[in-house]
């Protein structure tokens, strides 16, 4: 058992002490993750490289033999209590940690799950509005607390598919699969590259002897209230000029450098998402080499493109990725997630992680007066049972 789990299980079990009595009948994890290459691209149906990172979210719980749901937080000190019958309609217009309890529940009863009721306690140590799918972990960790108090067989492909219904009808965010997926398919010491579109899983190591720093600039950022769900309508509606069903299907012979050119930015989003789906197969290709320097140079040109075509970078994603590519051992850096802050990535020489991250916190605090959190992340598995009575 790792320090990561031995805090986190006592953190759980004296909270629930404190607040139910007893100790809980089960505890579950799920795991946030950070997207080395493929980026705005799960949602056009196209490729993704995430990997699920040794940071998460966890529930300890014990079923009750009634229809309500009562969880305590222990990051927001908050206490929630809702009952699984009469849920109501979505509300869509995103909302507290609880919407995605309630949403996760809603989603299942929807989808034909028995489910019964529960108590417990959640925690987490994902950052939230960092760009690391801290949403779709809370959402799988909780689908992980339900299937367990109801006895339901877990399987993470079709889990992963109703927490991503959850978080695009009742938080309403039009997100894409592969937050889910990752937080609950997630295979340790590997890098998954997936098809959007087929739901086809790889799993591939990293190169030998280098690390993913997670470089999070502190600026926090709101899907919900930010421009993601504009650039997935700017996608909907190039792939429609183009008279394709989505951008997967947009290539290189078939691409607006033909016929009427798009307009302005549409030109640039269709650029970014046929560039990277093509940067995802050959960091595939070089990360199966072992080729650290080769892999290193895709993740730099996906994070131009990101700046440049599909304009989700900030002052400072910028800031953190120079500051880590000037550094000896950094064989590239770009942002991750959906950008508009929170984090970027850099690949590096695992024994110089250490210099190379704080080298990197110098250069960033001097020229923005913040203190970026850096931390070397491990590839991990995806959700599961830690303990279970």
């Amino acid at each position: 058992m790792t320090q990561e789990r031995e805090t986190t299980e006592r953190k759980l079990g004296e909270l629930f002490r404190e607040r139910f009595g007893g100790v809980p009948h089960t505890i579950v994890r799920s795991p946030g993750r950070v997207n080395l290459i493929g980026e705005h691209t799960d949602y056009n149906d196209g490729l993704v490289f995430p990997m699920a990172i040794d940071r998460s979210v966890w529930i300890g719980l014990t079923p009750t033999s009634d229809r309500s749901v009562v969880v305590v937080s222990a990051d927001f000190a908050e206490t929630t209590e809702f009952s699984l019958d009469g849920l109501g309609d979505p509300p869509g217009a995103g909302g507290s940690w609880v919407e995605y309890l309630k949403g996760v529940a809603w989603a299942l009863q929807r989808a034909g799950y028995e489910l019964t009721g529960w108590q417990g306690v959640l925690a987490g140590d994902v950052p939230i509005g960092a760009g690391l799918a801290s949403s779709a972990a809370l959402e799988v960790a909780t689908a992980r607390a339900f299937a367990e108090a109801a006895g339901t067989r877990w399987d993470p492909l079709i889990m992963a598919r109703i927490a991503q219904s959850a978080e695009r009808e009742w938080i309403g965010v039009e997100c894409g699969i592969m937050d889910q997926l990752i937080s609950a398919c997630g295979v340790a010491e590997h890098a998954l590259m997936i098809d959007c579109r087929s739901l086809e899983m790889r799993p591939v190591p990293l190169p030998p002897k280098t690390v993913v720093l997670v470089l999070d600039t502190t600026v926090s950022r709101s899907l919900a209230g930010s421009a993601y769900n504009t650039r997935r309508e700017e996608c909907a509606e190039a792939a429609r000029l183009l008279g394709a069903r989505t951008l997967r299907d947009v290539d290189t012979e078939t691409s607006p450098t033909s016929g009427e050119p798009l307009p302005d930015p549409l030109l640039r989003r269709v650029r970014h998402v046929i560039s990277e789906n093509a940067r995802v197969l050959e960091a595939a290709e070089a990360m199966r080499a072992g080729d650290p320097a080769r892999l290193g140079e895709i993740l730099n040109a996906g994070h131009a493109s990101l700046r440049d075509d599909y304009e989700v970078s900030c002052r400072e994603l910028d800031l953190i990725t120079e500051c880590a590519r000037k550094q000896q051992g950094c064989f590239g850096a770009r942002m991750t997630g959906a950008g508009f802050g929170g984090c970027a990535i850099a690949l590096v020489d695992e024994p110089r992680a250490q210099a190379i991250a704080d080298a990197v916190t110098r250069g960033y605090t001097a020229e923005t007066g913040e203190t970026p959190r850096i931390w070397a992340c491990r590839p991990s598995s995806g959700a599961d049972v830690v303990r279970s009575v």
